[in-house]
């Protein structure tokens, strides 16, 4: 009798924390949307995106995850609103070098070059998935580290050369997002961009070994590191980035 009550117990324990991360995942999508239509999307959009990474970095890194609708959205909101200038500058630099590969594309496929033209489209799909894994490595970084931009970019570029493991996990979790949103539609319209984002800090929290967002991190280095431990006062604790955003921009 006992052993059936801890089975069960551990069940709706088990039960619970995936309840609450289907909320959070809800949650985060809704703050995403209205953020994005806050910043009449132009200037909310990468903000949002930014939030999106640094508050799924607390709930890892909290000790309990038992995070609630107002927990999750205070925390999103303000980092929202720090991050309202460097991510931007972030956000639409990854644009212009995706607008460029695209502009790039459309050159070769529109023009028979021959051979040349297989060897282009090569060149181009590999460029198409590094700037996918640094246009995901990029946010992470970002969130666990209250460094400016150029920094992060040259930490992400060699977070995927040196972490192989972890772009693996990146390029499969990104397939498989991929074509569970074609198999079922509806996983879109709930949970949005909130999901990759969300697949992507856990990957890097397993496989990234970033310190201070790490699997393996020791209470001690975590305790060393002044960021999200723990969201339950979420000020300058809500995002590494709080005590100085003015640093980040180049």
């Amino acid at each position: 009798m006992n052993r059936d009550l801890t089975a069960f117990g551990a069940f709706a324990r088990g039960y619970e924390k995936v309840c609450r991360a289907i909320l959070l995942v809800f949650v985060i999508n809704v703050a995403i949307v209205a953020h994005t239509l806050l910043g009449v999307v132009v200037a909310g959009f990468f903000p949002s995106i930014a939030a999106g990474f640094a508050t799924y970095r607390s709930w890892l890194l909290d000790s309990d995850r038992e995070w609630g609708v107002k927990q999750t959205w205070m925390c999103f909101h303000r980092v929202w609103k720090q991050e309202l200038i460097s991510a931007n500058q972030m956000g639409w630099a990854l644009a212009a070098g995706w607008a460029l590969i695209g502009y790039s594309m459309f050159l070769v496929l529109s023009n028979d070059m021959g051979p040349l033209g297989y060897a282009s489209s090569g060149l181009l799909l590999l460029a198409v998935v590094i700037l996918s894994l640094f246009s995901l490595m990029v946010w992470a970084v970002r969130a666990n580290f209250a460094e400016t931009n150029r920094w992060a970019a040259h930490v992400a570029m060699v977070m995927i050369i040196a972490r192989p493991a972890c772009s693996l996990l990146l390029i499969a979790v990104a397939i498989l997002a991929v074509l569970a949103t074609f198999t079922w539609p509806g996983i879109l319209a709930a949970f949005g961009l909130s999901l990759p984002i969300g697949l992507t800090q856990a990957c890097v929290y397993v496989a990234a070994r970033l310190p201070g967002m790490s699997r393996q991190t020791t209470t001690a280095s975590q305790q060393a590191q002044p960021a999200a431990l723990s969201t339950r006062g979420v000020d300058q604790q809500a995002h590494p980035a709080a005590t100085s955003p003015e640093r980040r921009g180049k």
